[in-house]
């Protein structure tokens, strides 16, 4: 199948991209500059746009059976008002460009999968969370509910879509273990406030499997919870990735007020959490090749 995606040469991205190759899709990115001296792999090839802005890029974008969007500025940082503003713009306008682009189509089955986040959920302590779940009040609750509506609109014009509310993905190059390897490396390791809080993950290759099994089922649609179906608290966390790398983790915790006091009101994401379960794929029948944290951080990292 043809793919078109944006946020195609981020960190999930660029694993997605090769897992789609691989498997003999042909896929098309959208980037906002086209840089010659960067190869081109085998099966993709570059269109050049802002997702933000309309354009001529939305023509390529309707010629395509699969639309997956990716696009997003990083929620890890602390957040100021200018960094609110492009959080919320580089998803939620990305999103309606792509979704206007279905308008160009010309008589094709399309499909959308469209990113989300657990975010969407809020702060629940050690309720479980499904797809089902309502939305929370929080900053990152408000632009993912935001985001899902924006992409369900693509639905009025004929379009199947699948919301991808990932967890925290563990993959090497970027994300979350690149984050934390290199202060883990340092016999650093530390739980975050009490540790109490509950952490939904899951390993890159299972997240780009999700999407393969998303694309071939034409009968998924609506939301799903990416995220491996056994969470864990960030103490357990932080005490299997330190016995992995063979590092110790007998720092005490980093108190919660000093991470508010470092990450402002990103310190809540870190500090609560969500105990988010894959309710909805485990009934459609998909099996997770790394259902455990151990299992995961052992494949990426030994």
């Amino acid at each position: 199948m043809r793919v078109f995606m944006t946020g195609g040469t981020g960190f999930v991205g660029s694993m997605l991209t090769k897992r789609l190759t691989s498997k003999g899709h042909v896929v098309t990115l959208l980037t906002r500059k086209i840089r010659k001296s960067h190869p081109v792999p085998q099966g993709v090839s570059m269109v050049e746009g802002n997702p933000t802005q309309p354009g001529p890029w939305q023509e390529d974008a309707a010629n395509h059976e699969i639309l997956i969007n990716l696009a997003g500025a990083p929620v890890y940082r602390r957040w100021t008002d200018a960094e609110k503003h492009l959080i919320h713009d580089s998803r939620i306008e990305t999103t309606k460009n792509l979704v206007n682009a279905l308008e160009r189509r010309t008589g094709m089955k399309t499909t959308l999968l469209s990113t989300s986040a657990v975010g969407y959920y809020g702060f629940h302590g050690d309720e479980t969370l499904n797809e089902g779940s309502l939305p929370g009040k929080d900053f990152l609750a408000s632009i993912a509910r935001e985001w899902e509506e924006t992409a369900l609109r693509a639905e009025a014009l004929g379009a199947r879509v699948a919301l991808c509310r990932f967890g925290i993905v563990l993959g090497l190059g970027g994300g979350a273990l690149g984050e934390m390897i290199p202060i883990f490396n340092k016999g650093l390791g530390s739980p975050l406030g009490s540790g109490r809080q509950w952490c939904s993950w899951i390993h890159q290759m299972d997240l780009a499997r999700i999407f393969l099994f998303i694309m071939e089922r034409e009968d998924l649609s609506g939301a799903f919870n990416c995220t491996a179906p056994e969470p864990v608290r960030n103490k357990e966390l932080t005490k299997v990735l330190g016995e992995v790398l063979g590092r110790p983790t007998i720092m005490p915790s980093v108190p919660g007020f000093v991470i508010r006091m470092i990450k402002g009101e990103f310190g809540n994401v870190l500090l609560k959490g969500q105990r988010v379960l894959p309710e909805k794929l485990l009934k459609t029948g998909f099996q997770f090749q790394y259902p455990d944290l151990s299992s995961a951080l052992e494949d990426l990292l030994v």
